[in-house]
């Protein structure tokens, strides 16, 4: 589904998919490199291992299928009912180098929080973005021929029991949480509208 055009940058809900399937698309879009695009999804449930995983983070095993993605970052979990947008965009001539390319995604998932009147805090050296000492949202990028690719995931209405079989992040006794716990009226698509108006000011 087509949402709108951002400076020349398509935006596409893509609905629940699985990760394999689009991360394997998001490498091609990238390796082609001739057009840019923001993609927002839901997974089916999965565990994923940044570059820098240690295995010994995954706590349990679980019937949770866990994949060996190429973003930084550490282990993490996806699932229904989070909200995650990834961002396919020439870096290199929208002159954003990887720390200011992580701060303008910290900065605007907390000014899509405060939509929802949720204060949000970041955390120098754990990129994210955190309330009250929980993570409510999480970053890993890869970086390719002045392309990013991978994003940000936002934890919506979702069952959080997963991440107790991890230590989200590689921490250990993390806490997540989500807009759920603090905005009891919400759903996915009202995120998703959030994110869009979001999105436009900051990367118009």
């Amino acid at each position: 589904m087509l949402l709108l055009k951002l400076d020349q940058v398509v935006i596409r809900d893509l609905g629940i998919t699985k990760y394999q399937d689009t991360f394997l698309a998001m490498k091609d879009f990238v390796e082609i490199g001739n057009e840019e695009a923001i993609w927002l999804v839901e997974h089916e449930p999965v565990f994923t291992l940044g570059t820098a995983a240690d295995q010994k983070h995954i706590l349990r095993k679980t019937n949770i299928e866990i994949i060996q993605a190429d973003r930084g970052g550490e282990v993490t979990y996806h699932g229904p009912g989070q909200l995650i947008v990834y961002f396919l965009l020439n870096i290199r001539e929208r002159d954003l180098g990887p720390k200011k390319f992580v701060k303008q995604l910290e900065d605007l998932v907390q000014s899509i929080l405060e939509e929802f009147e949720i204060n949000s805090t970041t955390i120098e050296g754990s990129p994210g973005v955190y309330v009250e000492s929980k993570k409510i949202a999480s970053i890993g990028l890869r970086f390719s021929k002045g392309f990013s690719y991978h994003g940000i995931s936002i934890n919506v209405d979702m069952d959080l029991q997963p991440f107790q079989s991890i230590n989200p992040c590689g921490y250990q006794g993390l806490e997540v949480t989500q807009i759920k716990d603090f905005y009891s009226n919400i759903s996915l698509e009202k995120v998703k509208l959030a994110v869009q108006d979001q999105i436009n000011k900051s990367f118009s």
